[in-house]
């Protein structure tokens, strides 16, 4: 089994920087995959990055390529986004969530693992 708690939502200014946290507990962590992914009011859930076991595999949607950088700290079980450069179409409940299928696909509904998600509220 795995936990996961995010934290580090709040308001930002556009443009403005932002770094989540996810905690991780249980043994397996360090086995998955790990993803963000972010709803926004009155939309679906949408996939945002994703982070292979090791670290060094990444992907995001293209909406945050080149503004977001998802990253995981195997000797503290924490998952990160640095989020550059917010807009306010970036703001949604972001949500860890993880599995043993996260880095075989796209797929947030198939991920075992999610987190209560933490709200990110980037002005108009």
């Amino acid at each position: 089994q795995v936990q996961l708690v995010e934290s580090g939502g709040g308001l930002v200014q556009p443009g403005g920087p932002l770094r989540l946290s996810c905690a991780a507990s249980g043994r397996t962590f360090s086995n998955y995959g790990m993803a963000w992914v972010r709803q926004a009011p009155g939309k679906d859930r949408e996939f945002v990055a994703r982070i292979n076991w090791i670290g060094i595999g990444t992907d995001y949607t293209d909406s945050v390529k080149g503004r977001f950088t998802i990253s995981r700290d195997h000797a503290v079980n924490t998952l990160y986004p640095q989020m550059n450069s917010l807009k306010p179409e970036g703001t949604a409940v972001y949500y860890c969530a993880g599995g043993s299928t996260t880095w075989n696909a796209r797929r947030p509904d198939d991920d075992e693992y999610w987190g209560q998600g933490t709200q990110v509220t980037v002005p108009s």
